[in-house]
């Protein structure tokens, strides 16, 4: 079996890296290596290290216009696609069965963020929706779903736990293809997980539930943040008391409690712009700021 795999980020690597061991990978698509951190250091994607540990054709276009001939050389007998970034034309579709696999129960969630989206939301459970790609943006006919429960995950969490699901229904797809019978997607139940912007992760302190998804939804980027620090670690301690926002309420031996307009968080770790992260209680004594006051 020839596969053709396009992914770029972690969760792609972990599914190619169970493709690698049961079938041919005959060639890897992904973005192009991106400068990353302070000193923007050329990084290439975690896909593509994986594929080279395995001496496997990589491909890096800019866009996907002049590579369907290139594809179609590679004969490949189903087209995987995983967080790749990059939207397929009609011409390479047409080649093989193109196999999405995207981080909801579609039609739910389609989009650039639904995993995000699932913990903002308060989901009970979000899954992987295995679907065979057409033109439109994740509207391609089903063909298999798996899930797991969301809880209190952060988003990396919850993107490993996925991206291992995904990884076996894929190989499940593929080995079983010939016997599913597609499902079409029920367009009246669609939502839309749109792309995160550093903004996403701004908050006030009018609620302490939305406060506490947001953290775990954008843990790993933008993380969550007021105009003097970002959030680096806190907790939930209540959703339902009434309080002037906040204002300190307790400080204790590693955190404080703060109030919201409804509900209450516990902080034990900040980062003040441009510094390194310290523990609550540094900030407090460095400020002299005590229960009663406002932390902002």
């Amino acid at each position: 079996m020839k596969i053709v795999f396009m992914g770029t980020p972690d969760y792609a690597e972990i599914i190619l890296e169970l493709l690698i061991k049961k079938y041919e990978i005959v060639g890897v698509y992904t973005q192009p290596d991106k400068p990353v951190g302070r000193k923007k250091i050329l990084t290439p994607p975690p896909v593509k290290v994986l594929a080279e540990e395995y001496n496997i054709k990589i491909f890096q276009p800019n866009n996907l216009k002049q590579e369907a001939e290139k594809i179609k050389n590679l004969k490949p007998d189903f087209i995987v696609v995983a967080a790749f970034g990059m939207i397929l034309p009609k011409e390479i579709l047409d080649i093989a069965p193109c196999i999405n696999l995207h981080a909801s129960l579609l039609p739910k969630y389609r989009g650039a963020s639904p995993i995000q989206s699932a913990i903002l939301n308060n989901d009970k459970f979000t899954g992987i929706t295995a679907m065979k790609m057409n033109i439109g943006l994740d509207t391609g006919d089903i063909l298999g779903y798996d899930y797991c429960a969301v809880g209190n995950k952060t988003a990396p969490e919850l993107f490993d736990e996925l991206a291992k699901i995904a990884a076996n229904l894929t190989t499940y797809v593929i080995d079983n293809y010939s016997k599913i019978n597609p499902l079409k997607q029920n367009d009246t139940l669609t939502s839309y997980s749109p792309k995160i912007i550093k903004n996403d992760g701004l908050i006030n302190f009018n609620d302490a539930n939305e406060i506490y998804r947001k953290y775990l939804a954008f843990y790993y980027w933008p993380n969550i943040w007021t105009k003097k620090f970002k959030l680096k670690k806190i907790n939930l301690i209540d959703t339902y008391s009434i309080n002037n926002p906040s204002q300190i309420l307790e400080i204790k031996k590693e955190s404080i409690i703060v109030g919201c307009k409804r509900g209450k968080i516990e902080i034990f770790e900040i980062q003040p712009t441009s510094k390194k992260s310290m523990n609550i209680l540094a900030y407090l004594n460095g400020r002299g700021l005590k229960v009663g006051d406002n932390l902002l």
